[in-house]
């Protein structure tokens, strides 16, 4: 299994979100993971526009890692969705993994 990781979580609203991402990527070094995050892309663009660079970075991902409130996140929910939809593994910073398993396309805990 491949490393990469992207990191989904909510963004817009709340003042702390680059620490929420920073304590996320420093866990996910920890672990042996490359992290990569859309938080350090330049402000001033529409949502829908952010979306394709996200996917972007999805797609050279074999891992998706939710923070705790990706649920208050239209973005995170997106990235979610297309996650499942292109088969990564998903890892949820509560400590739940589903692992894609291509040799029976199904998930599995």
């Amino acid at each position: 299994m491949n490393n990469s990781v992207y990191i989904a979580g909510k963004i817009t609203g709340l003042d702390n979100y680059k620490e929420n991402f920073e304590l996320g990527e420093r866990d996910l070094i920890e672990r042996g993971f490359k992290p990569m995050t859309s938080v350090r892309l330049n402000a001033g663009f529409e949502h829908e526009e952010y979306m394709h660079i996200c996917y972007a970075m999805v797609d050279v991902c074999d891992n998706i890692y939710m923070l705790r409130d990706w649920k208050d996140s239209k973005g995170a929910i997106l990235e979610h969705k297309y996650a499942i939809k292109n088969q990564k593994n998903i890892i949820y910073e509560d400590g739940i993994k589903v692992y894609y398993d291509e040799s029976d396309d199904t998930k599995s805990a």
